[in-house]
Parts: C-alpha cells; sequence; structure tokens
C-alpha cells in the first residue's frame, strides 16, 4: 500500500487503485480498497479503536488510477460539496481502436442508467429520465494497433467515458460490456483515472493528484514509449 500513496496529510489520502480492486464494498464480498487503506492506517499510526475514512468518489472494478478518501468527516463534506459542484478536474487515459480517426473534439449525449444490468447508455437525443454528459477528448498518442486518448469529464455520469465512447462505436479496449470485441488477460479495461484536481478541504490550495497505470498489458507498451 504504502508505494501507491500519491498524497497523504492529516485530512486526505489519495491512491492509485489498481484494476480489479472495488472501492467500495459489493456483493462479491471481496475487501474493497476503502478496508484494506483503513486497515493500513490502522497499522500505520497504531490506532486504538475504529479509524475513519471517507469515500469521496468511486472507479469501476476494472479501472485503474486516482482515488480520493477523506480521513475527517469534516472533509468529507467539503470535498462532497466540491463533487457536487463539479469544481474537480478528473482526466482519464483511455486506449481505443487505431480506425479512431478523430484528434480532438467532444462529445455530448444523454445518458440513462440499467441498475439491474449495471449499465448505461449514451444517446443523442433527450430521452425521458435521462442526464446530459459531456466530455472532451484528445489524441496523446498513436501505435500499431490503437490510439492513447486524454479525456476530461465536465459531468460525471455512471459509465461516462465508457458508455459515450461506445456509443461512437470505439469502445475502450477490452470493455466487454460496452463491446468491445475482446478481453485484456487482466479482466481490466484500458480506462486510468491519469489525474485530480482539488482545492484542499481546509488550505483552500489547489492539489493536483497523477498517477501512471501499473506497468502490466498494454500499458507497458504506453509507458515506455511516453518516457
Amino acid at each position: 500500500m504504502e508505494d501507491r500513496i500519491l498524497f497523504e496529510d492529516n485530512h486526505l489520502i489519495v491512491i492509485n487503485k489498481k484494476a480489479g480492486e472495488l472501492v467500495q464494498g459489493d456483493k462479491t464480498g471481496d475487501t474493497p480498497l476503502l478496508e484494506s487503506v483503513k486497515a493500513f492506517l490502522k497499522k500505520k499510526y497504531n490506532k486504538q479503536g475504529a479509524t475513519y475514512l471517507g469515500l469521496v468518489h468511486r472507479l469501476d472494478r476494472p479501472t485503474s488510477g486516482v482515488v480520493l478518501f477523506a480521513k475527517s468527516s469534516k472533509a468529507l463534506v467539503r470535498l462532497n460539496n466540491q463533487f457536487k459542484l463539479r469544481t474537480p478536474k478528473k482526466t482519464y487515459w483511455a486506449i481505443v481502436s487505431k480506425n479512431f480517426k478523430y484528434k480532438k473534439g467532444d462529445l455530448i449525449h444523454w445518458m440513462t442508467r440499467n441498475t439491474k444490468q449495471n449499465k448505461s447508455k449514451a444517446h443523442n437525443n433527450k430521452v425521458p429520465n435521462s442526464k446530459l454528459a459531456k466530455l472532451y477528448f484528445k489524441r496523446l498518442k498513436s501505435f500499431d494497433n490503437y490510439h492513447l486518448l486524454e479525456v476530461n469529464l465536465e459531468t460525471g455520469r455512471h459509465h461516462q467515458i465508457r458508455a459515450q465512447l461506445s456509443a461512437i462505436n470505439f469502445p475502450i479496449q477490452g470493455d466487454l460490456k460496452y463491446g468491445s470485441p475482446r478481453k485484456n488477460r487482466d479482466g481490466s479495461i484500458s480506462l486510468h483515472a491519469r489525474s485530480l484536481e482539488i482545492y484542499h478541504p481546509v488550505t483552500k490550495d489547489t492539489l493536483v493528484f497523477s498517477a501512471d497505470p501499473q506497468r502490466v498489458g498494454i500499458w507497458k507498451a504506453v509507458l515506455f514509449d511516453l518516457d
């Protein structure tokens, strides 16, 4: 855990999540990152009794990258308010097919969510019970068989990047749920939460947390080329 800490002070701890890790517990019963970080803090500081850790936001299980937790209830309330107002800036890396022809642009859709399937759908026009979804993208690098995109979210909808790229027929590599023809060997999808910018809940300073993907699978080639 120690080597995946991107930042820590009395109010925050930021972790580079591995693909496949749960952020919050679910019906699988697998130990979530939230509980692992709690246990780490309890041991590190030799805490007696319960250790407080607040969940600020989530990443999908097959997605890797920056996850922020609050170490105090005051910090959690203030961070939740930032996310409610959409002030944090979120940047992702996504790998898509080499046939992706756009260099940069934006995607605007109306999203609906199927809770039973745990899946969202991006519509070109507004439909009942839909919410506006908007993101910006640019191509960072082209490889023989795929492109690396940088994606910035303006809204934060369920499975937004996955559903919107799928809607234009370019699902994220390995994302079988949204139409990728093949899965990644480790069950991940090639989507990484690259950076997160927030205001510190106490000092009000601007903080930017950045993380590289784990050097496994296709990310090894991507990171080697970007070094």
